[in-house]
């Protein structure tokens, strides 16, 4: 009779070891975690003040009276009650002899919005034939466009000027607007966001029958509208605070722009520092109007343009 080896049960297990839990680090980190986030927002707040500083003392110098401009008080007259500061500046500058501040107002606008058309025209034809398109020599030349981005700008002024005499169009908002009307920065930003949409969108909408006009109208035009609205707002932004080339070109002075126009408030009564301030702070609202209104969308094309290409 065979005998059956019987196996030995192995011990029961004893109960596992402790497991050292976080729990005991969860507070710490928490308030190192909270007062990191405190003190980085501490940070960027203090950064923030600094930068609005001057925009706060321009704002209070333009509700103080001349005699009070050079004083160390900020508060115009010294006291909290803004019905006491001289609100008048304001009115004072549309009505100040040999001032055309409304006249140089409407030029800036009217001078940075075609400029600003006509760059999202022309950059965006560009970008859409160098990223899009396929043609002979394309990526040879488009790094020849690129390269122009390296002359000065004050160094293709002179010609630039040379040219407008002999075109005639000295002192006429057309010599303003025709040389800045292409720029190989806004081909180059569009032409990145470009490259990021799908080949495959061409390629269909080519079998359905679309030109290349309404593929580029219809179809690439709005997917790359973060693109647009960052190059608007870098293109209005830059022409309207140009004072160089205005100043090169205009000598009407009904046609100059603000940037040209403000110098006058140190010229025609002295050193009118007050009015000054008043225009300088009336200058930057249509800055702020469209920082504020296409921010997201200024945001987002920053980043896709970032990333993408």
């Amino acid at each position: 009779m065979s005998t059956i080896e019987v196996m030995p049960v192995p011990p029961t297990a004893g109960p596992l070891p402790p497991v050292p839990a976080a729990d005991a680090d969860r507070p710490a980190a928490k308030v190192r975690a909270f007062f990191r986030a405190w003190g980085l927002h501490l940070l960027l707040a203090i950064m923030a003040f600094g930068l609005t500083l001057p925009f706060l003392w321009m704002l209070l110098t333009s509700l103080k009276p001349l005699a009070e401009v050079g004083s160390d008080n900020w508060l115009p007259g010294s006291t909290l009650n803004i019905w006491q500061w001289h609100w008048h500046n304001y009115a004072e500058v549309f009505t100040t002899p040999g001032i055309h501040f409304t006249s140089w107002y409407a030029n800036s606008l009217l001078i940075a919005s075609w400029v600003t058309f006509l760059q999202l025209f022309t950059s965006s034809l560009a970008a859409f034939s160098f990223a899009r398109l396929q043609w002979p020599g394309r990526d040879r030349v488009f790094l020849l466009y690129l390269a122009t981005m390296m002359l000065p700008g004050l160094v293709m002024m002179v010609p630039n000027y040379q040219i407008m005499i002999s075109l005639h169009l000295v002192d006429t908002f057309t010599g303003l607007i025709v040389p800045a009307a292409f720029t190989a920065f806004g081909t180059f930003l569009l032409r990145q966001f470009m490259l990021s949409i799908p080949t495959s969108i061409d390629e269909a909408a080519e079998i359905d029958g679309a030109s290349k006009w309404r593929l580029y109208w219809d179809i690439i035009l709005p997917l790359a509208r973060p693109g647009l609205v960052a190059l608007a707002i870098f293109t209005f932004i830059g022409n309207y605070q140009n004072i160089f080339w205005p100043l090169i070109m205009l000598r009407s002075t009904d046609k100059y722009t603000l940037p040209i126009g403000l110098m006058y408030f140190d010229s025609s009564r002295g050193q009118a520092t007050q009015l000054l301030m008043a225009a300088s702070a009336m200058m930057v609202i249509p800055l702020i109007i469209v920082f504020v209104v296409l921010q997201k969308q200024l945001v987002k094309g920053i980043q896709l343009g970032a990333v993408k290409g």
